[in-house]
């Protein structure tokens, strides 16, 4: 071959390398759930704030917390908008995961249905009255409440259980819970399943929509004082990797949690596209966004994740020790605040 054809082929096969190179590289997959806890992802996602690291992302969804572990465990997932239950199942097992930010708090509820809320009148859903409500929709209907909630290890199981356990000092087996996603949630709830859940937004509020008959009976503080939320959960190989994307992810993450506790009104346009199919009405997205307290602080997660490990072990929930400190990783978020 002539060097002219040489020097005239080498531009070009440069060009095609390079494009080769960069379709080969992997989009960063990045898993959620649609429900009102992962906001901050979808407010990235729509492009509202000053950078969007989500833009050539891929986002994967998912119904539960285990289906998100099981990604985390086998390497699918680089990054994760997840509750701290599935996040310490995940680490346990060997994941190489770390919070750099916290999401919200204060999430999960206790509905309950027509057949089952006129029992919890006059109660304030802890202590001895809501013990007693249980006991006498027993006897009345002659089979235990059946409650539903996320599966095992979820944020909202626990808090159902701590609630059992150590607000109304009632057995485990006061009811009959049934573990089960965000979406088989709400159609136990609006096909009258089940008799209530303890369950995140927006589940509360498609069906408080719905059933005028349903109606909280036990406020998040009550549930679980202290219960933590979701988080921005980021796989340490990556930021080994790629430092800088995972900059731009946590400064993303902290402008979008301004957004949603400054103008909720904007953001809400974003969540809506992700929460129920995207069927959801403004109205309803935006209740459900004022019943949690959106705060990107991974201090404060940290603090109340541990207040969870610590319950999850004492019941036999995570079996294997975890190190709650070295699930976080603070250093970018203190940088930016």
């Amino acid at each position: 071959m002539s060097n002219f054809f040489k020097q005239a082929l080498f531009p070009v096969l440069l060009v095609l390398c390079s494009s080769v190179t960069a379709q080969a590289a992997p989009a960063v997959q990045i898993g959620y759930m649609p429900i009102i806890a992962d906001s901050q992802a979808f407010v990235i996602a729509e492009g509202l704030t000053q950078q969007n690291p989500l833009k050539d992302a891929k986002l994967v969804e998912f119904q539960n917390g285990p289906e998100i572990v099981q990604a985390l465990i086998s390497g699918q997932l680089d990054v994760a908008y997840v509750g701290a239950g599935p996040a310490m199942v995940a680490r346990a097992h060997g994941a190489d995961v770390r919070f750099l930010a916290g999401n919200e708090h204060g999430a999960t509820r206790l509905l309950a249905l027509g057949n089952l809320a006129p029992y919890f009148k006059g109660t304030n859903g802890t202590g001895a009255g809501a013990a007693d409500a249980l006991a006498r929709f027993a006897q009345d209907k002659g089979r235990k409440p059946v409650i539903t909630t996320f599966p095992i290890g979820s944020v909202p199981a626990a808090a159902l259980h701590y609630w059992l356990r150590n607000q109304i000092h009632a057995s485990p087996d006061a009811i009959q819970a049934v573990y089960q996603g965000e979406n088989q949630v709400v159609q136990a709830l609006l096909t009258g399943a089940v008799d209530g859940a303890a369950v995140l937004d927006p589940a509360v509020d498609i069906v408080m929509a719905r059933r005028p008959d349903a109606r909280i009976v036990v406020e998040d503080q009550q549930l679980f004082p202290g219960q933590p939320g979701a988080g921005l959960l980021v796989r340490e190989s990556l930021m080994k990797k790629d430092p800088q994307y995972v900059r731009e992810l946590v400064a993303a993450h902290i402008q979008a949690t301004r957004l949603l506790r400054e103008h909720p009104q904007q953001a809400a346009v974003a969540v809506q596209k992700y929460l129920g199919g995207g069927r959801l009405s403004t109205a309803i997205v935006l209740q459900s966004m004022k019943n949690v307290v959106y705060d990107a602080d991974p201090h404060r997660m940290e603090q109340d994740t541990k207040t969870l490990y610590d319950f999850q072990s004492q019941i036999g929930i995570l079996k294997k020790p975890l190190v709650v400190h070295d699930l976080f990783d603070t250093q970018i978020y203190d940088q930016m605040k």
